[in-house]
């Protein structure tokens, strides 16, 4: 490994937009909205405001199997929030999500609005509002939680770590390459053990686990991330491979993966989700102005 002497670090931080890379216009050190801008409301009892990324995805997928299994209040209108316009730093996103991150969702199907934002709280809010994918018994719930958890600590690591170094910095560094490959391969390595052991991550049923890490290492191991599987020699993990194209067989996560995406062809591409119907007549030729 090369060693650089070019950057020695100041006494004190300050911040320089010039230094962002392809994010710079978005990443600032402080919070709070920078415009106003009201969130769109459907009809349906559940407003998502998000982008197909893979938290994004794993709400939508989340969704689309609710329902397949027949529950009628898990309709939701799903809004397109540009991440690179800016658009979850206007006043009404921020209100629903104060970190500014997709995917944000309001449910209001009661009384009263309910705000839930990070994507494995929405998973775990939806999982016990409709009593669907999160096992009831104290060992199962347990072991699903914990998959679900390693997710959320684990995707800073593979998507601020790895994919930023290695497909989005201004500057290759070889150091921070390295060491977040590396960290990648571990969590590959470890989901692939565990998946010798048990046909999903729970154990024998399909749970929020698998909707949370499969937008992820799922779509490194099929190729959609970053273009790192060569890099990262992915077919090493056959586990996660058939594991990766089980789940992809299923059609609620077909349907899921297709809302709020913006990149790829077109045929893949639902830019936003009124009704089950949309999926046919692809919402993207019918976006409101703003969008």
């Amino acid at each position: 490994m090369s060693a650089s002497s070019d950057y020695t670090p100041p006494k004190i931080w300050i911040w320089n937009k010039e230094s962002g890379g392809r994010f710079a216009n978005i990443n600032r050190p402080i919070a709070g909205p920078t415009h106003d801008k009201d969130l769109p409301i459907g009809r349906h009892p559940l407003q998502l405001y998000s982008l197909g990324t893979p938290n994004g995805v794993k709400v939508t997928i989340m969704l689309e199997e609710l329902l397949a299994l027949g529950h009628k209040g898990a309709e939701y209108d799903a809004w397109l929030i540009r991440i690179g316009d800016g658009d979850q730093f206007g006043s009404g996103f921020v209100a629903v999500n104060p970190n500014s991150k997709i995917p944000a969702l309001l449910d209001r199907s009661g009384p009263s609005l309910i705000r839930v934002f990070e994507s494995g709280s929405i998973l775990t809010y939806l999982a016990e509002k409709f009593g669907e994918f999160l096992p009831t018994e104290a060992g199962a719930r347990a072991e699903c939680l914990s998959w679900l958890f390693w997710q959320m600590g684990s995707a800073p690591y593979l998507g601020g770590g790895f994919g930023h170094f290695y497909a989005y910095a201004p500057t290759k560094i070889e150091y921070a390459i390295d060491r977040f490959a590396m960290e990648t391969k571990r969590q590959l390595d470890v989901l692939d053990r565990r998946l010798a052991e048990t046909e999903y991550l729970g154990g024998s049923a399909y749970t929020i686990a698998d909707i949370a890490v499969w937008p992820w290492y799922g779509g490194l191991v099929k190729g959609w991330l970053y273009e790192g599987a060569e890099f990262l020699q992915v077919q090493e993990y056959k586990n996660v491979l058939r594991w990766a194209n089980q789940i992809g067989e299923r059609p609620a996560v077909q349907r899921g993966r297709m809302v709020n995406r913006v990149s790829g062809e077109p045929s893949t591409q639902l830019h936003e989700r009124h009704d089950s119907s949309d999926f046919e007549t692809k919402t993207q030729d019918k976006l409101t102005p703003e969008g």
